[in-house]
Protein backbone atom coordinates (compact mmCIF):
# COMPACT_ATOMS: atom_id res chain seq x y z
CA UNK A 1 0.00 0.00 0.00
CA UNK A 2 1.57 3.22 -1.03
CA UNK A 3 -0.74 5.92 -0.18
CA UNK A 4 -3.96 5.86 2.12
CA UNK A 5 -6.44 6.68 -0.89
CA UNK A 6 -5.55 2.52 -1.49
CA UNK A 7 -7.95 1.94 1.46
CA UNK A 8 -11.21 3.48 0.05
CA UNK A 9 -11.83 5.44 2.98
CA UNK A 10 -14.60 7.29 3.40
CA UNK A 11 -14.36 10.86 2.84
CA UNK A 12 -14.70 12.18 6.60
CA UNK A 13 -11.72 10.30 7.45
CA UNK A 14 -9.60 11.08 4.11
CA UNK A 15 -10.45 14.75 4.73
CA UNK A 16 -8.64 14.28 8.90
CA UNK A 17 -5.73 12.85 7.04
CA UNK A 18 -5.32 15.25 4.98
CA UNK A 19 -5.90 17.83 8.05
CA UNK A 20 -2.95 16.05 9.69
CA UNK A 21 -0.85 16.03 6.82
CA UNK A 22 -0.29 12.16 6.31
CA UNK A 23 -1.14 10.97 2.84
CA UNK A 24 1.58 8.07 2.80
CA UNK A 25 1.26 4.97 5.40
CA UNK A 26 4.05 3.96 7.20
CA UNK A 27 5.52 0.17 6.74
CA UNK A 28 3.62 -1.07 10.24
CA UNK A 29 0.63 0.70 8.72
CA UNK A 30 0.88 -0.56 5.55
CA UNK A 31 1.03 -4.76 7.01
CA UNK A 32 -1.84 -4.16 9.43
CA UNK A 33 -4.21 -2.35 7.76
CA UNK A 34 -5.15 -5.32 5.75
CA UNK A 35 -4.66 -8.21 8.21
CA UNK A 36 -7.27 -6.02 10.70
CA UNK A 37 -9.49 -5.74 7.93
CA UNK A 38 -9.98 -9.10 7.80
CA UNK A 39 -11.00 -9.64 11.14
CA UNK A 40 -8.10 -11.74 11.72
CA UNK A 41 -5.97 -11.79 15.19
CA UNK A 42 -3.27 -9.42 14.83
CA UNK A 43 0.31 -9.70 16.52
CA UNK A 44 2.48 -6.40 15.92
CA UNK A 45 5.62 -6.22 16.98
CA UNK A 46 7.42 -2.67 16.49
CA UNK A 47 9.43 -0.17 17.74
CA UNK A 48 7.58 3.59 19.33
CA UNK A 49 7.23 5.72 17.11
CA UNK A 50 6.18 3.89 13.63
CA UNK A 51 2.92 4.63 13.89
CA UNK A 52 0.95 1.68 14.90
CA UNK A 53 -1.85 3.84 16.60
CA UNK A 54 -2.99 4.71 13.66
CA UNK A 55 -2.37 1.60 12.22
CA UNK A 56 -5.29 0.30 14.33
CA UNK A 57 -7.19 3.22 14.54
CA UNK A 58 -7.83 4.01 10.83
CA UNK A 59 -8.87 0.75 10.03
CA UNK A 60 -10.91 0.16 12.90
CA UNK A 61 -12.62 3.22 12.33
CA UNK A 62 -13.40 2.63 8.79
CA UNK A 63 -16.21 -0.02 9.23
CA UNK A 64 -17.51 1.62 12.52
CA UNK A 65 -21.05 1.83 11.58
CA UNK A 66 -23.29 4.92 13.53
CA UNK A 67 -24.89 3.42 16.54
CA UNK A 68 -26.93 4.89 19.66
CA UNK A 69 -25.45 2.13 21.82
CA UNK A 70 -24.46 3.31 24.92
CA UNK A 71 -22.21 -0.02 25.27
CA UNK A 72 -18.63 0.27 23.97
CA UNK A 73 -17.93 -1.19 20.68
CA UNK A 74 -14.34 -0.87 20.33
CA UNK A 75 -12.11 -1.27 23.90
CA UNK A 76 -8.46 0.03 23.48
CA UNK A 77 -6.10 -1.01 26.78
CA UNK A 78 -3.28 0.96 27.04
CA UNK A 79 -1.21 0.86 30.49
CA UNK A 80 -0.35 4.81 31.39
CA UNK A 81 -2.58 7.48 32.06
CA UNK A 82 -0.58 9.37 29.58
CA UNK A 83 -1.23 7.11 26.55
CA UNK A 84 -4.72 7.14 27.48
CA UNK A 85 -5.07 10.88 27.14
CA UNK A 86 -2.93 10.13 23.94
CA UNK A 87 -4.81 7.74 22.04
CA UNK A 88 -8.15 9.90 23.01
CA UNK A 89 -6.55 13.05 21.35
CA UNK A 90 -5.36 10.68 17.97
CA UNK A 91 -9.01 9.62 18.34
CA UNK A 92 -10.41 12.78 18.21
CA UNK A 93 -8.23 13.92 15.45
CA UNK A 94 -9.13 11.64 12.80
CA UNK A 95 -12.82 11.79 13.75
CA UNK A 96 -13.10 15.09 13.13
CA UNK A 97 -15.96 14.77 10.40
CA UNK A 98 -17.54 11.59 12.01
CA UNK A 99 -19.90 11.33 14.85
CA UNK A 100 -17.99 9.26 16.88
CA UNK A 101 -17.88 9.11 20.66
CA UNK A 102 -14.53 8.53 22.31
CA UNK A 103 -14.05 7.89 26.19
CA UNK A 104 -10.93 7.43 28.05
CA UNK A 105 -10.76 6.30 31.78
CA UNK A 106 -7.73 5.87 34.11
CA UNK A 107 -7.10 5.67 37.46
CA UNK A 108 -6.11 8.46 39.61
CA UNK A 109 -9.40 10.70 38.82
CA UNK A 110 -12.55 10.61 40.62
CA UNK A 111 -14.18 7.29 40.01
CA UNK A 112 -17.64 8.35 40.52
CA UNK A 113 -17.15 10.95 37.73
CA UNK A 114 -16.11 8.20 35.71
CA UNK A 115 -19.02 6.25 36.40
CA UNK A 116 -21.04 9.47 35.17
CA UNK A 117 -19.33 10.04 31.84
CA UNK A 118 -19.22 5.96 31.13
CA UNK A 119 -23.66 5.42 31.68
CA UNK A 120 -23.52 8.51 29.13
CA UNK A 121 -22.35 6.12 26.32
CA UNK A 122 -19.51 6.10 23.88
CA UNK A 123 -18.59 3.82 20.52
CA UNK A 124 -14.32 3.89 21.80
CA UNK A 125 -13.47 3.50 25.62
CA UNK A 126 -9.79 3.67 25.86
CA UNK A 127 -8.25 2.78 29.18
CA UNK A 128 -5.74 1.04 31.74
CA UNK A 129 -6.65 -2.38 32.58
CA UNK A 130 -7.01 -1.23 36.61
CA UNK A 131 -9.46 0.95 36.23
CA UNK A 132 -11.65 -0.48 33.52
CA UNK A 133 -11.70 -3.39 35.44
CA UNK A 134 -12.80 -1.60 38.44
CA UNK A 135 -15.63 0.39 36.37
CA UNK A 136 -16.78 -3.21 35.95
CA UNK A 137 -17.18 -4.57 39.18
CA UNK A 138 -18.83 -1.53 40.01
CA UNK A 139 -21.73 -2.60 37.06
CA UNK A 140 -21.18 1.06 35.58
CA UNK A 141 -19.21 -0.63 32.51
CA UNK A 142 -20.74 -3.31 30.25
CA UNK A 143 -18.31 -4.92 27.88
CA UNK A 144 -20.98 -7.48 26.38
CA UNK A 145 -20.70 -5.49 23.01
CA UNK A 146 -17.15 -5.14 22.23
CA UNK A 147 -16.03 -6.41 18.93
CA UNK A 148 -12.66 -5.43 18.69
CA UNK A 149 -10.07 -5.22 21.31
CA UNK A 150 -6.56 -3.65 21.20
CA UNK A 151 -4.21 -4.53 23.91
CA UNK A 152 -0.88 -1.43 22.63
CA UNK A 153 2.18 -2.44 24.55
CA UNK A 154 1.41 -5.12 26.29
CA UNK A 155 4.76 -6.15 27.58
CA UNK A 156 4.52 -2.50 29.58
CA UNK A 157 1.25 -4.04 31.12
CA UNK A 158 2.47 -6.76 32.21
CA UNK A 159 5.74 -5.93 33.80
CA UNK A 160 3.58 -3.28 35.56
CA UNK A 161 1.18 -6.42 37.31
CA UNK A 162 -1.92 -5.97 35.01
CA UNK A 163 -1.88 -9.70 34.11
CA UNK A 164 -4.58 -10.08 36.66
CA UNK A 165 -6.74 -7.51 35.62
CA UNK A 166 -6.25 -8.07 31.60
CA UNK A 167 -6.88 -11.85 32.10
CA UNK A 168 -10.23 -11.07 33.91
CA UNK A 169 -10.96 -8.56 31.12
CA UNK A 170 -11.04 -11.25 28.89
CA UNK A 171 -13.00 -13.52 30.44
CA UNK A 172 -15.64 -11.18 30.32
CA UNK A 173 -16.07 -10.32 26.81
CA UNK A 174 -17.69 -11.50 24.40
CA UNK A 175 -16.87 -14.79 22.60
CA UNK A 176 -16.79 -13.90 19.46
CA UNK A 177 -14.13 -10.98 19.16
CA UNK A 178 -11.18 -9.49 17.12
CA UNK A 179 -7.69 -9.25 19.08
CA UNK A 180 -5.16 -6.77 18.07
CA UNK A 181 -2.18 -6.46 20.01
CA UNK A 182 0.89 -4.06 19.64
CA UNK A 183 3.98 -4.55 21.52
CA UNK A 184 7.36 -3.61 21.20
CA UNK A 185 9.48 -6.69 22.88
CA UNK A 186 8.35 -10.64 22.64
CA UNK A 187 8.20 -11.78 26.09
CA UNK A 188 7.66 -15.35 27.35
CA UNK A 189 4.61 -13.98 29.15
CA UNK A 190 3.26 -12.10 25.83
CA UNK A 191 3.65 -15.33 24.03
CA UNK A 192 1.53 -17.51 26.68
CA UNK A 193 -1.23 -14.56 26.48
CA UNK A 194 -1.38 -14.84 22.62
CA UNK A 195 -1.55 -18.95 23.08
CA UNK A 196 -3.90 -18.83 25.88
CA UNK A 197 -7.00 -15.82 23.80
CA UNK A 198 -5.75 -15.77 19.77
CA UNK A 199 -6.93 -17.94 17.61
CA UNK A 200 -4.83 -18.64 14.03
CA UNK A 201 -3.17 -14.70 14.42
CA UNK A 202 -0.85 -12.81 11.81
CA UNK A 203 2.22 -11.83 13.06
CA UNK A 204 3.96 -8.59 11.68
CA UNK A 205 6.87 -7.82 12.60
CA UNK A 206 8.70 -3.84 12.00
CA UNK A 207 11.72 -2.70 13.61
CA UNK A 208 12.88 -4.99 15.46
CA UNK A 209 14.15 -4.67 18.90
CA UNK A 210 17.51 -4.08 18.92
CA UNK A 211 17.79 -2.33 15.38
CA UNK A 212 19.29 0.94 16.07
CA UNK A 213 17.12 3.77 14.71
CA UNK A 214 19.48 5.01 11.90
CA UNK A 215 18.89 8.75 11.66
CA UNK A 216 20.18 8.68 15.33
CA UNK A 217 23.54 9.81 16.46
CA UNK A 218 24.57 7.93 19.40
CA UNK A 219 27.35 8.73 22.22
CA UNK A 220 28.60 8.23 25.45
CA UNK A 221 30.69 9.63 28.47
CA UNK A 222 32.28 7.58 31.57
CA UNK A 223 31.22 9.51 34.27
CA UNK A 224 32.33 8.63 37.94
CA UNK A 225 29.20 8.82 39.99
CA UNK A 226 25.76 10.53 39.74
CA UNK A 227 26.62 14.02 40.90
CA UNK A 228 29.22 14.14 38.74
CA UNK A 229 26.87 12.98 35.84
CA UNK A 230 24.28 15.95 36.82
CA UNK A 231 27.10 18.37 36.94
CA UNK A 232 27.97 17.18 33.09
CA UNK A 233 24.29 17.24 32.28
CA UNK A 234 24.11 20.82 33.34
CA UNK A 235 27.36 21.81 31.30
CA UNK A 236 25.81 20.34 28.53
CA UNK A 237 22.23 21.67 28.38
CA UNK A 238 23.63 25.46 28.96
CA UNK A 239 24.17 25.87 25.23
CA UNK A 240 20.21 25.77 24.41
CA UNK A 241 21.03 26.74 20.97
CA UNK A 242 22.73 22.86 20.52
CA UNK A 243 20.10 21.23 23.20
CA UNK A 244 16.85 22.83 22.25
CA UNK A 245 14.89 20.38 23.31
CA UNK A 246 16.07 16.97 25.62
CA UNK A 247 14.11 14.03 27.38
CA UNK A 248 16.36 13.13 29.93
CA UNK A 249 15.46 9.79 31.34
CA UNK A 250 16.61 8.33 34.98
CA UNK A 251 15.59 4.67 36.31
CA UNK A 252 14.08 5.77 39.68
CA UNK A 253 11.39 8.41 41.14
CA UNK A 254 13.84 8.64 44.12
CA UNK A 255 16.84 9.95 41.45
CA UNK A 256 14.50 11.85 39.13
CA UNK A 257 13.65 14.54 41.96
CA UNK A 258 17.65 14.72 43.15
CA UNK A 259 18.48 15.28 39.63
CA UNK A 260 15.42 17.91 39.13
CA UNK A 261 16.32 19.26 42.97
CA UNK A 262 19.91 19.92 41.70
CA UNK A 263 19.41 21.60 38.59
CA UNK A 264 16.71 23.27 39.35
CA UNK A 265 18.80 26.57 40.91
CA UNK A 266 20.03 27.29 37.66
CA UNK A 267 17.30 26.30 35.09
CA UNK A 268 14.40 26.54 36.78
CA UNK A 269 12.60 28.02 34.03
CA UNK A 270 13.44 25.41 31.22
CA UNK A 271 12.68 22.65 33.43
CA UNK A 272 10.04 19.76 34.19
CA UNK A 273 9.55 16.37 35.82
CA UNK A 274 7.61 13.16 35.34
CA UNK A 275 7.31 10.45 37.23
CA UNK A 276 4.07 8.11 38.84
CA UNK A 277 4.43 9.93 42.03
CA UNK A 278 3.35 13.15 40.66
CA UNK A 279 -0.55 13.85 40.18
CA UNK A 280 -2.31 13.61 37.24
CA UNK A 281 -2.36 17.52 37.07
CA UNK A 282 1.11 18.00 36.98
CA UNK A 283 1.93 15.31 34.89
CA UNK A 284 -0.56 16.91 32.30
CA UNK A 285 0.87 19.61 32.74
CA UNK A 286 4.60 19.29 32.55
CA UNK A 287 3.76 16.62 29.18
CA UNK A 288 1.93 20.15 27.49
CA UNK A 289 4.49 22.42 28.70
CA UNK A 290 7.42 19.75 26.98
CA UNK A 291 5.43 19.66 24.26
CA UNK A 292 4.17 23.34 23.16
CA UNK A 293 7.92 24.56 24.06
CA UNK A 294 7.28 25.91 26.56
CA UNK A 295 9.59 24.00 28.86
CA UNK A 296 12.83 23.04 27.29
CA UNK A 297 13.82 19.72 29.21
CA UNK A 298 11.76 17.14 30.86
CA UNK A 299 13.03 14.76 33.67
CA UNK A 300 10.75 11.53 33.28
CA UNK A 301 11.21 7.95 34.44
CA UNK A 302 10.57 4.97 32.00
CA UNK A 303 7.19 5.16 32.43
CA UNK A 304 6.39 7.17 29.60
CA UNK A 305 9.48 6.12 27.43
CA UNK A 306 7.32 3.48 25.76
CA UNK A 307 3.76 4.77 23.26
CA UNK A 308 4.04 8.16 23.80
CA UNK A 309 4.13 10.91 21.03
CA UNK A 310 6.38 13.90 22.28
CA UNK A 311 7.12 15.91 19.80
CA UNK A 312 10.72 17.10 17.80
CA UNK A 313 12.82 15.65 20.77
CA UNK A 314 16.47 16.69 19.64
CA UNK A 315 17.86 15.18 22.27
CA UNK A 316 17.78 12.18 24.70
CA UNK A 317 20.06 11.95 27.25
CA UNK A 318 20.14 8.64 29.54
CA UNK A 319 21.66 9.88 33.12
CA UNK A 320 21.95 6.07 33.69
CA UNK A 321 22.61 2.61 32.19
CA UNK A 322 18.56 0.45 32.10
CA UNK A 323 18.54 -3.03 33.55
CA UNK A 324 16.85 -4.11 30.38
CA UNK A 325 19.22 -3.48 27.49
CA UNK A 326 15.83 -3.43 24.67
CA UNK A 327 14.72 -0.10 27.70
CA UNK A 328 17.80 1.91 25.35
CA UNK A 329 15.74 1.22 22.31
CA UNK A 330 12.53 2.33 23.62
CA UNK A 331 14.05 5.41 25.03
CA UNK A 332 16.36 6.68 22.72
CA UNK A 333 13.23 6.03 20.22
CA UNK A 334 11.61 9.46 21.53
CA UNK A 335 14.01 11.17 19.20
CA UNK A 336 14.84 10.88 15.61
CA UNK A 337 11.06 10.37 14.90
CA UNK A 338 9.79 11.25 11.36
CA UNK A 339 12.32 10.80 9.68
CA UNK A 340 14.00 13.98 11.70
CA UNK A 341 17.76 13.46 13.04
CA UNK A 342 18.25 13.40 16.69
CA UNK A 343 20.88 12.47 19.55
CA UNK A 344 21.17 9.79 22.10
CA UNK A 345 23.69 10.34 25.22
CA UNK A 346 24.56 7.87 27.39
CA UNK A 347 26.02 8.80 31.31
CA UNK A 348 27.62 5.45 32.49
CA UNK A 349 29.83 4.46 35.24
CA UNK A 350 32.30 1.99 35.57
CA UNK A 351 29.73 -0.51 37.50
CA UNK A 352 27.68 0.39 34.79
CA UNK A 353 30.08 -0.39 31.80
CA UNK A 354 28.76 -4.06 31.59
CA UNK A 355 25.48 -2.86 30.86
CA UNK A 356 26.54 -0.66 28.00
CA UNK A 357 28.07 -3.82 26.46
CA UNK A 358 25.35 -5.36 26.60
CA UNK A 359 23.25 -3.11 24.64
CA UNK A 360 26.18 -2.65 21.77
CA UNK A 361 25.89 -6.10 21.93
CA UNK A 362 21.82 -6.25 21.29
CA UNK A 363 22.13 -3.51 19.21
CA UNK A 364 25.46 -4.66 16.92
CA UNK A 365 26.51 -1.02 16.84
CA UNK A 366 29.08 1.03 19.02
CA UNK A 367 28.51 3.27 21.04
CA UNK A 368 31.16 6.47 21.18
CA UNK A 369 32.70 7.53 23.55
CA UNK A 370 32.96 11.09 24.50
CA UNK A 371 36.21 12.35 25.83
CA UNK A 372 35.02 13.94 29.34
CA UNK A 373 34.77 17.78 29.92
CA UNK A 374 38.10 19.05 31.48
CA UNK A 375 36.04 21.58 33.20
CA UNK A 376 33.26 20.14 34.08
CA UNK A 377 33.85 19.37 38.40
CA UNK A 378 33.89 15.77 39.73
CA UNK A 379 31.80 15.75 42.58
CA UNK A 380 33.24 13.69 45.54
CA UNK A 381 29.08 13.06 46.44
CA UNK A 382 27.68 9.66 47.23
CA UNK A 383 24.38 8.63 47.10
CA UNK A 384 23.63 6.23 49.36
CA UNK A 385 23.60 3.10 47.29
CA UNK A 386 27.47 4.66 45.33
CA UNK A 387 28.84 4.00 48.63
CA UNK A 388 31.39 1.73 49.50
CA UNK A 389 29.75 -1.61 51.46
CA UNK A 390 31.91 -1.79 55.01
CA UNK A 391 33.16 -4.96 55.85
CA UNK A 392 31.15 -6.49 58.36
CA UNK A 393 33.03 -9.22 60.70
CA UNK A 394 30.33 -12.27 60.57
CA UNK A 395 28.77 -13.74 63.84
CA UNK A 396 30.19 -17.44 63.50
CA UNK A 397 33.46 -15.41 63.39
CA UNK A 398 32.91 -13.46 66.58
CA UNK A 399 31.37 -16.60 68.35
CA UNK A 400 33.63 -19.77 69.09
CA UNK A 401 36.58 -18.38 66.95
CA UNK A 402 39.74 -18.91 68.63
CA UNK A 403 42.73 -16.83 67.76
CA UNK A 404 45.77 -18.59 66.46
CA UNK A 405 48.69 -18.05 68.98
CA UNK A 406 51.50 -15.87 68.07
CA UNK A 407 54.66 -15.46 69.58
CA UNK A 408 54.20 -13.14 72.48
CA UNK A 409 51.35 -15.44 73.43
CA UNK A 410 52.54 -17.20 76.63
CA UNK A 411 51.72 -20.39 78.28
CA UNK A 412 49.56 -20.08 81.63
CA UNK A 413 51.45 -20.75 84.76
CA UNK A 414 50.93 -23.63 86.73
CA UNK A 415 48.36 -21.93 89.09
CA UNK A 416 46.44 -20.50 86.21
CA UNK A 417 45.95 -23.99 84.93
CA UNK A 418 43.80 -25.73 87.83
CA UNK A 419 40.63 -26.23 87.47
CA UNK A 420 36.83 -25.41 89.39
CA UNK A 421 36.24 -28.88 90.68
CA UNK A 422 33.43 -27.85 92.60
CA UNK A 423 35.01 -27.69 96.58
CA UNK A 424 35.91 -30.61 98.74
CA UNK A 425 32.87 -31.04 100.64
CA UNK A 426 30.76 -32.49 96.78
CA UNK A 427 34.14 -33.95 95.86
CA UNK A 428 33.55 -36.27 99.02
CA UNK A 429 29.92 -36.17 98.65
CA UNK A 430 30.06 -37.55 95.31
CA UNK A 431 32.56 -40.37 96.07
CA UNK A 432 30.26 -41.77 98.60
CA UNK A 433 27.16 -41.70 96.67
CA UNK A 434 28.31 -42.80 93.05
CA UNK A 435 26.68 -43.35 90.55
CA UNK A 436 24.79 -46.60 90.04
CA UNK A 437 26.68 -49.37 87.04
CA UNK A 438 23.53 -50.01 85.54
CA UNK A 439 20.53 -48.79 85.32
CA UNK A 440 17.31 -50.01 86.64
CA UNK A 441 16.65 -52.28 89.72
CA UNK A 442 18.34 -50.51 92.88
CA UNK A 443 19.16 -54.27 94.37
CA UNK A 444 20.56 -55.69 91.20
CA UNK A 445 23.29 -52.48 91.77
CA UNK A 446 23.97 -53.47 95.01
CA UNK A 447 24.90 -56.89 94.01
CA UNK A 448 27.58 -56.31 91.55
CA UNK A 449 29.12 -53.44 94.19
CA UNK A 450 28.96 -56.36 96.31
CA UNK A 451 31.55 -58.27 94.03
Amino acid sequence: MSHFDDLNLSNPLNNALEDLGFTVPTPIQSQAFPAILSGKDLVGISQTGTGKTFAYLIPLLKDLKFSKEINPRILILVPTRELVVQVVEQIESITKYMNVRALGVYGGKNINSQKSDVMAGMDVLVGTPGRTYDLVLHHSLSLKNVKKLVIDEVDVMLDLGFRFQLTNIFDMLPSKRQHIMFSATMTEEVDELIDDYFIASEKITIAVSGTPLENITQQSYAVRNFYTKANLLMHLLLDKQHYQKVLVFVSTKKNADRLYESMEPMLEKDLCIIHSNKSQNYRLRSLEQFNEGKKRILIATDVIARGLDLDDVTHVINMDVPIYPENYMHRIGRTGRAEKEGTSVLLYTEKEREGKEAIEELMKVQITDVEFPVEVEISKELLPEERPKSKQVELSDKVGAKEAKGESTHEKKDKNKKVNLGGSYRRKIAKKYKKPLTRGDKNVNMKKKRK
